[in-house]
Formats: structure tokens, C-alpha cells, sequence
């Protein structure tokens, strides 16, 4: 199919079942810690009604598509520029009939979506607060990495609002951050299940976790194998490679 792209766009191959993203070379690309959370959440259940908040350019929902037999995924985004890319993402893909993408602030999401009505919520939401760290001066960039439109309590809210009893909640966050999500979550009545820690290698401390709550549920929190993206010469582990389906 024939996308016209703008200036500063390309066409990223994900190597899994030839889907492709789109992405401005100039604005905030995807890393890997949105290919993390769509693997850590492909138990999705068959015929899932799925939203993604914050979806950026489409790659957790792209994935997801691939990764699982989802009946449906609605992406949220609040840039325009960037929800346009999604749009002709999801064109390139031919993911019209199971991918769609609305326009949108997630504070003001529960206007258009109905309550108690998802089976799943993934978000990568901006992992610095606002008027914290080193803010880059691109308008794309600084909304991607800081609350500046919606807290991670904001995410984590909308999210108990919009999900069916026992719904699931999969979110990767910072590990500085992991004390606020737990107690966030606590208080919106989802119960965290399962943790893991993501590590740059063996000799480093862990940054990334990836988390799974489910909403209403009894506690009891499973804390699984770290994760470790690089071996010790810098190249990937064996289950980064098998994440990104990458064989040698």
C-alpha cells in the first residue's frame, strides 16, 4: 500500500509478521521499553476488547495485533502530528478493522468510551513528573517523557474507571517511580499480580519495571526472573532476541 509520508517520517520494519511503524525522525521515537510491555502483556486472552493510553505512534498496539488474537485495540492520543503517523500506521498494516485510534487527552477519555467495558489497558505513560529532570526543548518530546497533561495517578484512575471487574492492567514505569505506582494502584482497587525487574545487564541496577495488576482482585503479588537486555560483550541476551524475533 502507498503511504505518503512527510519530511521528516520514516517507515521502521518491526521484524514480526512484517509490520511496520511509522515515525518522524525529529520527534520521540519508540524504545524498548514498549516492545517489552507488548511482550510481557501477549497473554492477552482471545476476543479481548483492549485500550492503549498515551498509544504515541501505534507500536505497543502494532505489536499487540501480532502478538495476540485481541478482538479489538483503541488507541488514545493526544498529539495530533503523532496521531496522524498512528492513523497512516494502522493503514500501512491493514489494521482498520482491529486497530483504531482516537484524537484525544485521556482526561477527557471517559466522554467518549463507556465505563466497566475494556478486558485489557496497556500504557507506557511519560515516566518523569512534571517539573522534574531535563526537559528537552521539543513540544513532542517533553509531553512523551513528563506528566505535563495527565499524572501517572491520572493513567492509573481512568484506567479502573474503563475496565470490567477483574480486568487487566499492564504498564512499564521507572523503577524510582515503583512505591507511587503500588500505592496508586492500591487506592484505585487494582491490585498488583505480577513484577518484573528489567536490567541494562547483570552488573547493573535495575530501571524498567514491567508491571500487571488486575482490577479488584485478592492480593498476592508474584515477582518473576529479572529481565537483562545485554550480555557482557553488549550484545543482546538470548530472550531480548526472541523478543524483537531476532535469529542468528
Amino acid at each position: 500500500m502507498e503511504i505518503e509520508l512527510n519530511k521528516n517520517e520514516r517507515i521502521e520494519n518491526l521484524q514480526f509478521k512484517d509490520l511496520k511503524i511509522i515515525q518522524d525522525k525529529t520527534g520521540f521515537c519508540f524504545g524498548i521499553d514498549s516492545v517489552l510491555l507488548s511482550d510481557f502483556a501477549k497473554g492477552i486472552k482471545e476476543n479481548s476488547k483492549v485500550l492503549d493510553l498515551g498509544t504515541g505512534t501505534g507500536i505497543i498496539a502494532t505489536l499487540l495485533c501480532g502478538k495476540t488474537k485481541l478482538k479489538e485495540i483503541i488507541g488514545v492520543e493526544i498529539q495530533n502530528e503523532v496521531y496522524k503517523m498512528a492513523i497512516k500506521s494502522i493503514k500501512l498494516n491493514k489494521l482498520e478493522n482491529k486497530f483504531k485510534i482516537i484524537n484525544e487527552d485521556i482526561l477527557n477519555i471517559n466522554k467518549k468510551l463507556e465505563k466497566n467495558t475494556f478486558d485489557v489497558i496497556v500504557t507506557n505513560p511519560p515516566y518523569k513528573k512534571k517539573d522534574t529532570g531535563i526537559k528537552n526543548e521539543d513540544c513532542k518530546k517533553i509531553i512523551s517523557r513528563h506528566e505535563t497533561t495527565a499524572t501517572l495517578e491520572d493513567f492509573i484512575k481512568i484506567s479502573k474507571d474503563l475496565l470490567k471487574d477483574k480486568g487487566e492492567f499492564y504498564m512499564v514505569h521507572r523503577l524510582e517511580r515503583l512505591v507511587d505506582i503500588l500505592s496508586i494502584l492500591r487506592k484505585y482497587k487494582i491490585e498488583p499480580k505480577i513484577i518484573r525487574f528489567v536490567y541494562s545487564n547483570q552488573k547493573s541496577e535495575p530501571k524498567l519495571i514491567l508491571i500487571k495488576g488486575i482490577k479488584n482482585a485478592n492480593p498476592f503479588l508474584k515477582v518473576e526472573s529479572n529481565l537483562y537486555i545485554y550480555k557482557e560483550d553488549g550484545k543482546y541476551t538470548e530472550e531480548i532476541n526472541k523478543i524483537y524475533n531476532i535469529t542468528k
